[in-house]
């Protein structure tokens, strides 16, 4: 355990958020992305900050690496590709409902056991094809069934009820909730449900930060190091081909990065090196780039980064600019614009 008595937890509060990236288009600022940036060195010190870091926040699907941690914690027996299946925000591809499958076959469940939204697969090629094929959303689909698969194998190693597992007072999430404050070193501020229907801890961009690192520089064998060994060996169990994040993680050696819905990237290093990002509208096109930055920010070499510097904006359908995080942030951008 990191310490027996956790920070108070984070202000609820309207986020002081900075601009973190600009939407530049034939060299005018087109429109701006707000959001917070905070870079932890080796040391755990805060290394560069922008926005605010200390406003409580939803770290939505980035808090996977940290609730995998949890169950292990609590007896769940699963290594490698499942264990990385069991953090993931799968893309729906056929390796991932296997995947699924195969976890709950070794708790002795079935996919009615499931408690998670139904939905179509996540990866947009994955479900043009379900679409196509006429299928319809499933739970085992959705891109959190990995995570709820090993949720109920948890609860049923330890007697715990089935049927509200989701339930913020179950066992299994009182758990969670605990090893959330150990690995942030805070208390959890508020407590609401995601969009799989699991419950959704609120912490800081801060925190978060922090609780990966932990992860990445904890000793071999832990849970922590267990978590982060399975990501990073399984990418791609862990979201999808051609994801981002996987491809981030292959791109920069010893990286565990984790994506979340809303614009949440987090990712560190295994000497404790860690970032986090929070995109303040939510939009996709800013997190990785502004991710990107932080990364080099943070020490990574920058030619490990230039794929990650974002899409191009087009204009009659050649390059005419692209989504470029603030100088304050990246002083010396990875790639130029127009």
């Amino acid at each position: 355990m990191y310490s027996s008595s956790p920070a108070d937890a984070p202000f609820v509060r309207e986020p002081l958020h900075a601009p973190v990236a600009h939407l530049i288009r034939g060299g005018v600022v087109e429109g701006m992305h707000y959001g917070s940036v905070v870079v932890l060195g080796p040391d755990g010190q805060v290394r560069f900050q922008l926005g605010d870091i200390e406003a409580a926040f939803y770290p939505r699907s980035a808090l996977k690496p940290v609730q995998a941690v949890a169950m292990l914690r609590a007896g769940l027996p699963l290594d490698g590709e499942l264990l990385s299946l069991a953090a993931a925000s799968h893309s729906g591809e056929e390796r991932h409902l296997a995947g699924a499958r195969r976890i709950l076959e070794l708790a002795g469940l079935t996919e009615d056991d499931l408690r998670n939204v139904p939905d179509m697969p996540y990866g947009p090629a994955v479900r043009d094809t379900w679409v196509r094929e006429g299928r319809q959303p499933s739970r085992l689909a959705q891109n959190c069934s990995g995570k709820h698969a090993a949720m109920l194998w948890t609860a049923k190693l330890n007697g715990w009820s089935l049927d509200d597992y989701l339930d913020p007072e179950h066992p299994l999430q009182q758990a969670v909730a605990e090893i959330v404050e150990d690995l942030t070193g805070q208390r959890v501020a508020r407590v609401t449900v995601d969009g799989c229907g699991a419950p959704l801890f609120s912490v800081s961009l801060h925190g978060l930060a922090r609780a990966l690192a932990r992860i990445t520089s904890a000793a071999p064998g832990t849970p922590e190091a267990r978590v982060a060994d399975a990501m990073r060996e399984h990418a791609e169990m862990a979201s999808g081909s051609g994801r981002d994040v996987a491809a981030l993680m292959r791109a920069v050696p010893g990286l565990l990065a984790k994506d979340g819905f809303e614009g949440v990237q987090v990712a560190a290093l295994p000497d404790g090196t860690a970032i986090a990002v929070k995109i303040a509208d939510g939009a996709n096109r800013a997190r990785i780039p502004v991710a990107a930055a932080a990364l080099a920010r943070a020490g990574v070499d920058p030619g490990l980064l230039t794929e990650f510097a974002g899409e191009p904006l087009l204009g009659g359908g050649e390059p005419v600019g692209c989504v470029r995080p603030v100088r304050a942030l990246d002083p010396l951008p990875l790639t130029a614009c127009a």
